[in-house]
């Protein structure tokens, strides 16, 4: 993306109102699944900005929130802000959150370029950003952090799944409605030559040799 329509009005708005938005899931406190464990929207909406903005917008409303809640303010999950909350074992969702952003983005933008862009579609790049992209760091550095055996982390995240899921689902149909609304948020659909198209093309080849030929 060139610099200069990086930094465009537009965009700047969108990724600080996405920044606002992913600040803003964690003010509410979350609720419990019927197994007794916690479910809340900082996720949703991490997927919500790349699957809405795309790869680079995506993560750098992301970065954004991150910077923000680092210097101080309380935005991270629990309402907790400043250095502190990178150092406990959840820290490295943290820093998964603009790569999941990303990925997701990523996914959703080229099936938008190639015309195949469907809720489906959008649904399946959320499941890749969070439950494949954001478990693997962030798991991953819980279970070096407390230095937990393979086994024990599995256990242990295996109950968050179901909300995982949950929120997938909701954040993928959510930014299907958001590209519904504004198709153009993503860039042009990349055009292929039609049928008529090549027919042409052949036909004026075609003449053209003749006229070579006589």
């Amino acid at each position: 993306m060139p610099i200069r329509h990086a930094l465009s009005t537009t965009n700047i708005a969108l990724i600080a109102v996405f920044a606002g938005l992913v600040a803003a899931s964690t003010l509410w406190p979350g609720a419990e699944l019927v197994s007794g464990v916690p479910i809340t929207l900082q996720t949703l909406a991490i997927l919500l900005a790349g699957a809405a903005l795309g790869p680079w917008r995506g993560a750098a409303a992301v970065a954004l929130y991150l910077v923000v809640g680092t210097a101080g303010a309380p935005i991270f999950a629990g309402r907790v802000g400043g250095f502190a909350a990178w150092a406990g074992p959840t820290a490295g969702f943290l820093g998964g959150f603009v790569l999941a952003a990303f990925v997701t983005g990523w996914l959703v933008r080229r099936m938008r370029l190639r015309g195949q862009l469907t809720t489906t579609g959008i649904i399946g790049a959320c499941a890749v950003g969070s439950l494949v992209v954001l478990n693997l760091i962030g798991w991953g550095f819980f279970s070096l952090r407390l230095h937990t055996s393979l086994a024990d982390t599995v256990t242990f995240a295996s109950p968050f799944l179901a909300g995982d899921i949950i929120k997938v689902f909701v954040a993928g149909s959510a930014a299907a409605a958001v590209h519904r609304a504004y198709p153009q948020l993503l860039g042009s659909v990349r055009s292929t030559p039609s049928a008529a198209d090549s027919s042409a093309l052949v036909a004026t080849g075609t003449s053209a040799g003749s006229k070579s030929g006589a």
